[in-house]
């Protein structure tokens, strides 16, 4: 498809408006996933540097937040037009980098790109309020203004979606941005900063950082210029950020790791069941924060599920990014397939037979075969922890309000799916599910116009939607005596 077309790919990074390598020109390489072919290198910043960053994007800050939100919104509508315009491009080296297929990764960038569209409204902004209980008219005034400069830490997953999702509500909103994206695909977050700064985004306002994490990350939650944190990856890691931001009194919105479970009820239509566990599972090879973990399928329908769901996988198509036909890209790295390998060991001690996949593929690259594993019992690791790979565990469930109380032990909240037709069991699990979104006979739940996250060890706010721009925005009371 784009095997003799290989993109250019920036290998620097990107500081108030310039591109810049390290200043003992030391880097860091990045590699093809599917092939282990080492796609090029990006800088690994020092202290100096990140610092240098964080004091350009306040000096943008206050220069940015006075521009008119209309000219703001018109120059991310730019980006907007200008990622649509440079989609397979993008799309080619988010594949390279990050090993989803093609098709996937187009998709991708156009998910991106809603984001933008979406929060490039002045409307979004207009939360202001004169309060109607005053003394006089407008005399109690409640306004709202930038939270100041903010930080992004991405994960590899999305490359393209995570920083777009977080750029540009502060963008709209009057704030500027420094994003370190995940080492294994830094070059798609380089792509996106360079196309808005070919459209007019100023310097400072959009700075794009490489290097070690536990460098960057401590410069950027030490420093009491920078206001709030974004942060996508695990909770683990979101803890630790959370404690380091402390000191500084951050801003926080923190979406983390999920263990989202998949309920197929007695009544549900068991094809679109399968269809549905297709796409909430084996998307980006089971590697997305919402991925369906477990499924609990009711006892009734359990054996018929299990077979139309393992004849579906067997379907599916492993290979490189670039053959139209593949369904399924490679995992991220070594070490992502190993922790597969032993989460599927361990559902097979505990019970779990191996209806397909269950092995690797290919000798070299990251790859594992599409899994589906029945009679896992409830206590197994694939069961309790998210796997983020593509492996189907099938709980059986016979009384609902039993499963209900399981579930609510889990410390994850991030997402869940429900598949049924009564109208009363649909209200009692959207009730009852402690999770931050449900999808109700549907395995796709994420869009650029509603909120995004979840709670409990899942996290804390939300992006997208209306409340994705109130996360970067500060409220301020005016009392006025004339």
């Amino acid at each position: 498809m784009f095997h003799n077309e290989i993109p250019q790919l920036r290998q620097q990074a990107y500081v108030n408006g310039k591109w810049v390598d390290a200043l003992d020109k030391s880097t860091q390489s990045v590699f093809n996933p599917a092939t282990g072919e080492r796609l090029g290198a990006v800088p690994q910043l020092g202290v100096q540097q990140i610092d240098d960053c964080i004091e350009a994007a306040e000096a943008a800050f206050y220069h940015w937040r006075e521009v008119p939100v209309r000219e703001r919104c018109a120059l991310l509508t730019a980006w907007f037009n200008s990622i649509k315009a440079e989609r397979k491009r993008l799309a080619r080296i988010l594949t390279l980098e990050q090993g989803k297929p093609y098709a996937e990764a187009l998709g991708e960038i156009d998910y991106a790109a809603s984001y933008i569209q979406w929060f490039a409204q002045p409307a979004l902004l207009d939360i202001g309020a004169a309060l109607p209980y005053g003394q006089q008219p407008l005399d109690m005034l409640v306004t709202s203004e930038p939270v100041g400069v903010c930080a992004a830490i991405t994960p590899w997953n999305f490359p393209a979606a995570m920083i777009t999702r977080k750029v540009a509500p502060a963008l709209a909103a009057g704030c500027t941005k420094i994003v370190k994206p995940a080492p294994d695909t830094p070059f798609t977050a380089l792509a996106l900063a360079e196309l808005a700064a070919q459209v007019g985004i100023p310097a400072g306002v959009l700075n794009v950082v490489t290097g070690d994490a536990q460098v960057i990350g401590e410069r950027l939650t030490q420093s009491s210029r920078v206001r709030k944190l974004s942060f996508t990856g695990s909770t683990a890691v979101g803890r630790s950020l959370m404690a380091a931001c402390a000191p500084t009194l951050k801003r926080l919105s923190l979406e983390l790791g999920g263990n989202a479970p998949f309920i197929v009820c007695a009544d549900a239509d068991l094809d679109a069941a399968v269809d549905g566990a297709i796409a909430a599972k084996f998307r980006n090879a089971g590697q997305t924060c919402v991925c369906a973990n477990a499924f609990y399928v009711a006892d009734s329908v359990y054996d018929d599920f299990a077979q139309r769901l393992t004849d579906r996988v067997q379907q599916l198509q492993l290979g490189t990014g670039d053959q139209p036909e593949v369904t399924v890209g490679p995992l991220i790295n070594r070490a992502a397939l190993h922790k597969v390998e032993q989460m599927v060991t361990d559902a097979i001690q505990h019970g779990g037979e191996i209806r397909c996949g269950g092995k690797r593929w290919r000798d070299h690259g990251n790859w594992y075969l599409p899994t589906v594993i029945t009679e896992v019992d409830a206590s197994a690791r694939c069961v309790q922890e998210e796997i983020f790979g593509p492996v189907a565990p099938l709980v059986r469930f016979i009384d609902s309000s039993t499963l209900l109380q399981q579930l609510r032990v889990q410390h994850a909240g991030l997402a869940a799916y429900v598949f049924t037709q009564n109208i009363e069991q649909i209200q009692r699990f959207v009730r009852q599910l402690e999770v931050g979104m449900v999808g109700i006979n549907s395995g796709l739940i994420s869009d650029a116009a509603v909120p995004f996250g979840g709670i409990k060890a899942s996290g804390m706010g939300r992006e997208g939607g209306r409340q994705g721009i109130e996360e970067y925005l500060e409220t301020k009371y005016i009392k006025l005596n004339n």
